[in-house]
């Protein structure tokens, strides 16, 4: 029997962050799976996109990106915002695409968001406070220190173009009418004390959209930011679920 070809998680970081937040998912996935965490563009240190900034635009920057490895089988990890963008890509039904784990994902509706809380992230753009006050908002589990700080630097060196055009635009499109084309095997992972999308949002506006029996998995005492809190659980779901495409 020949070989069969290795498996490639693929991560797509959420909005503010770079995927660098997959480093500790990454060792624990490690030597079973290889592992891909581009920058998205505006990113991390990812330059500006240059077909823009919608959740497509970033779909085929993502496309790209496969394409130039050369990824015969993969996964991809869709984070927060990387979720809707990992949604856009399935639909497309790209070759070699084996599945789709979604981390706590930007659902393919409108994101629920409150005009308050928009305009408060709009005006938090380069703030080192208010980097930290989110931090502080949008986990649960306490982090090492050198974790709080890539976290801080990834939130501050975001461009001001991408973190405007998430918050005004991408967050706000609408994807529903697509995801009868995502035909992948699919799988839901959310912390239970995520203050920022609440497992309730995913049961609601997500898992309804994507194939019958994803399952929603729920990590216990975990915020949004699943790959830093709980690497461990979220290496050993993903591990699961790599299997089962085997």
């Amino acid at each position: 029997m020949p070989k069969a070809t290795p498996l490639t998680f693929v991560y797509l970081h959420y909005w503010a962050g770079s995927g660098r937040a997959f480093q500790a998912v990454a060792e624990h996935l490690s030597p079973e799976y290889d592992v891909l965490a581009p920058d998205l563009g505006g990113f991390g240190a990812a330059p500006s996109p240059a077909g823009g900034y919608t959740v497509d635009a970033y779909a085929d920057e993502v496309a790209a990106f496969v394409g130039a490895h050369h990824l015969q089988r993969y996964v991809l990890v869709g984070h927060s915002m990387g979720g809707k963008i990992a949604l856009a890509l399935a639909a497309r039904q790209p070759a070699g695409l084996q599945g789709l784990a979604l981390l706590s994902p930007s659902p393919p509706t409108p994101e629920p968001m409150t005009d308050a809380d928009r305009k408060a992230s709009l005006q938090a753009w380069g703030k080192r406070t208010e980097a930290m006050k989110t931090l502080r908002h949008i986990t649960a589990r306490p982090l090492a220190a050198a974790a709080q700080q890539l976290i801080l630097d990834d939130n501050l060196r975001t461009s001001k173009a991408a973190w405007e055009a998430w918050l005004l635009h991408g967050s706000r499109e609408n994807l529903a009418g697509r995801m009868c084309e995502v035909r992948v095997p699919c799988t839901i992972i959310a912390g239970d004390q995520d203050a920022v999308m609440s497992p309730s949002v995913h049961g609601l506006e997500t898992l309804p959209l994507l194939p019958e029996g994803t399952p929603l998995e729920i990590v216990s005492g975990t915020g949004h930011l699943l790959p830093y809190e709980s690497p461990e659980e979220v290496a050993a779901l993903l591990r699961a679920f790599g299997e089962k495409l085997h």
